[in-house]
């Protein structure tokens, strides 16, 4: 069965024209033909199933045969906020596989150790709405626009909030403390790590020092792990 993304769509439809990219796509690349069944996703959990009425490789037309709201939700929600890496590659991997594994939204934040101070969220996006097809998902997550640090501490986040660095000071393990089915927001430096003002203005934010092992991991695959723990815990991985 074949996925596309269509944002526009809504559960009260009972017919969708599918964007002229996606039908180009379906229509030239994939050979797809009338009377084919596809899976549509809207990003907001809702997956629906249609067949081709018109298989046009600029407005294809399809018929909705059901739809399923709130498709593969899960029991918690995160919110991870990182610094943009100096290649930002890295953080299009992140992106890439943190989709695939359950990740909510995602905020950029601009660091005293910060050496990217911009992203492109358009392309962004582009990269999870494809990770998410790729991977049976109907949830893309939020991009934010990125903030400095200061700034997004100002926000308020709800749920239990965690700090990842590594410096000197107690710390426990993210997964030891982090609670099923609740909210999380995790904290990930640059590569040169928060700074210790930086560390110490989280903590009186409310913010949690926590490690994720001995060993010192990438910006992009420590805000992975916290992905991944998280989904872990919650037994959704």
């Amino acid at each position: 069965m074949q996925l596309f993304y269509t944002p526009d769509i809504a559960p009260h439809l009972k017919s969708f024209v599918l964007s002229e990219e996606e039908s180009r796509h379906a229509v030239r690349v994939l050979r797809m033909e009338a009377g084919q069944q596809v899976q549509l996703v809207d990003g907001r959990g809702g997956l629906y199933t249609a067949v081709i009425v018109d298989a046009h490789p600029k407005r294809s037309v399809l018929e909705i045969l059901r739809v399923e709201t709130r498709y593969g939700t899960r029991p918690y929600y995160l919110h991870v906020a990182i610094a943009p890496t100096k290649q930002i590659e890295r953080i299009e991997w992140f992106l890439e596989k943190a989709t695939e594994v359950g990740i909510d939204e995602i905020t950029p934040i601009i660091c005293e150790r910060s050496e990217r101070k911009e992203v492109k969220v358009e392309r962004l996006n582009k990269i999870m709405a494809a990770a998410m097809k790729q991977s049976l998902k109907a949830y893309i997550p939020r991009m934010n626009e990125p903030l400095g640090f200061g700034s997004f501490l100002d926000q308020r986040t709800e749920g239990q909030r965690f700090i990842a660095h590594c410096g000197d000071g107690d710390k426990q393990y993210l997964s030891e403390i982090i609670e099923p089915a609740g909210r999380y927001t995790v904290l990930v430096g640059p590569e040169g790590d928060f700074s210790g003002a930086e560390v110490d203005a989280a903590q009186r934010a409310g913010f949690f020092p926590v490690t994720f092992g001995a060993s010192r991991l990438r910006t992009e695959t420590a805000a992975l792990v916290a992905c991944l723990e998280a989904a872990i815990r919650n037994r959704r991985y």
